[in-house]
């Protein structure tokens, strides 16, 4: 059993979709061939249905979220990027455009506090905001307030352990991203990403054509139901097949955030604690304890002698936290083995 918050586990029917993989020939089809465009579009089109994605916002396959961070400094900034973090994944995407951009901003914020984003005036070029900090185990519940900030500036959201957990509101950002290995319950190797007709315009304007990734060329592609590279055909094909058995993530929704309840109210009681004191701010999906050193080391030892694999610390948190995935391929029977050995 894996409570890892990424790669973490695989939908159970995984295993048969993998089969049937192998039987229909998918591991050797041409991703230019019609049964390939087919298994493209099936696929795109099973998200937009099951993650309430709206019609008008463009489904993009590509390797990974990291990706999605270069793709959105080199094809949809003009001059500068603002970034908003509370956490080690955050902070490595300011990180990272500071490489390939003239001018980054940071603001950073506590872990018990939601940002700000009123002091920052006439800012419309791009703003990075983590929906869900997988290192901490927080999570900004409500988007609105950046969409009312910054009307005219494109908005991106790394929701990597968010997006197949969460129902999002996709008008409250232009750019949406996630790896498959995490709430989308899929082997690591792939990543989705999401665009406004915004973010379109914006990557119009700029008219970056100079990378493989460039985001106008990833876009014409895709509008032929075709990839700007040879592409993960098998993971394209087990999130097609996944679509079409999921519930609607507003099911999902409320299930993760019910079972993620009774996670915090288990551990109030409990040696080791919630890392996020403030409720409000708390993650649905990436549960985060801490306690001393010695007391995390026990619960590491303690799990893996049952067969049991949590998530270790990350960050500045390292030695002191561990964190338990909430995520919609666990299940029950599982949830239940790992509080009874608590």
């Amino acid at each position: 059993m894996t409570f890892y918050p990424g790669p973490s586990k695989v939908y159970p029917q995984v295993a048969h979709y993998l089969q049937e993989a192998f039987a229909e020939g998918i591991l050797s089809v041409n991703h230019r061939s019609q049964e390939g465009m087919e298994i493209i579009q099936g696929a795109i089109e099973g998200l937009h249905q099951k993650l309430n994605i709206p019609d008008d916002y463009y489904v993009y396959f590509i390797s990974s979220a990291t990706e999605a961070w270069e793709i959105i400094a080199q094809s949809l900034t003009k001059q500068k990027s603002l970034h908003f973090y509370n956490g080690a994944f955050g902070e490595k995407w300011a990180d990272y455009a500071e490489k390939l951009i003239k001018k980054i901003e940071r603001v950073s914020f506590d872990l018990n506090e939601l940002p700000d984003f009123q002091n920052i005036n006439n800012f419309n070029d791009v703003v990075c905001i983590t929906h869900n900090e997988t290192s901490n185990g927080t999570q900004i519940k409500d988007l609105k307030p950046i969409r009312k900030a910054f009307k005219e500036a494109i908005i991106a959201v790394d929701a990597t352990s968010s997006m197949g957990g969460i129902d999002f509101d996709y008008n409250d950002g232009d750019v949406w991203f996630a790896s498959v290995q995490k709430c989308l319950g899929l082997p690591a190797g792939m990543a989705i990403m999401i665009c406004s007709p915004h973010a379109i315009e914006r990557a119009r304007e700029i008219n970056d054509r100079k990378f493989y990734n460039s985001l106008l060329f990833i876009h014409d592609n895709f509008q032929k139901f075709q990839t700007h590279y040879t592409p993960n055909m098998l993971s394209i094909y087990l999130l097609k097949k996944l679509m079409e058995e999921v519930d609607n993530i507003s099911i999902i929704d409320k299930k993760l955030k019910l079972q993620a309840n009774k996670w915090y109210d288990f551990f109030e009681h409990k040696s080791v604690k919630c890392l996020v004191k403030n409720s409000t701010v708390r993650s649905d999906t990436v549960i985060t304890l801490e306690g001393m050193k010695e007391e995390i080391e026990q619960v590491k030892a303690l799990t893996k002698a049952n067969g049991i694999t949590v998530g270790n610390g990350y960050g500045s948190w390292k030695n002191t936290t561990f964190r338990i995935a909430n995520f919609p391929a666990i299940e029950d029977f599982e949830i239940k083995a790992l509080m009874k050995l608590f």
